[in-house]
């Protein structure tokens, strides 16, 4: 693999350049780097909650919110991607199939390694969430080149989308008992 070359592709993706969106999406050749990137930013961001639970003086929480951060991030990853893909083709007849979104959606996951700096106090949270916020952009630019919809509809489309995404880790949060990785530190605080 060519690290330079995957260096490359995640900046384009980070930078929201449509034409590389276009290129990803009819390149299937891409399906495994696209995952390996979602695989690396969950674990990069995964350790952001584990050196937060480190700081805390939690080594079992800090583990298992490793854990946590990493497993949601690689199933929002393809729960994002298959919801997408069903609102986009069966609302709004969108051309696309699975292996396209879970292309683009995989590269532009890729600000999201910002949250490997949520551990820092004060500002690591608001750093995550803008990278959170900049790949959800980001998924915006992939998912209309790859359904061909207009700006309205892949609004519209990504918005529900993330809502499912949403509202799904929510439940799987609420039944492991915890909010998500954060509060699986603090339940070990006491």
């Amino acid at each position: 693999m060519d690290l330079n070359l995957l260096f490359k592709r995640i900046m384009r993706a980070a930078l929201l350049d449509k034409e590389f969106y276009k290129e990803v999406e009819a390149d299937p050749s891409l399906n495994q780097e696209a995952l390996m990137i979602v695989v690396a930013v969950s674990v990069i961001t995964g350790f952001g909650s584990f050196f937060a639970g480190l700081i805390a003086g939690k080594p079992g929480a800090a583990l298992l919110a490793l854990i946590v951060t990493s497993g949601i991030g690689v199933a929002n990853y393809y729960i994002w991607a298959y919801v997408t893909h069903f609102i986009g083709t069966n609302m709004f007849a969108g051309d696309a199939d699975p292996g396209e979104l879970l292309r683009v959606l995989g590269y532009a996951s890729a600000p999201r390694l910002l949250g490997l700096l949520g551990f820092i106090p004060c500002i690591g949270p608001l750093i995550a969430i803008a990278g959170a916020i900049w790949a959800l952009v980001a998924g915006f630019y992939g998912v209309r080149e790859a359904l061909d919809l207009d700006t309205t509809e892949t609004l519209i489309t990504v918005f529900l989308g993330w809502l499912a995404v949403l509202i799904i880790t929510s439940i799987v949060n609420r039944i492991f008992g915890f909010t998500g990785a954060s509060q699986a530190i603090r339940s070990f605080r006491s």
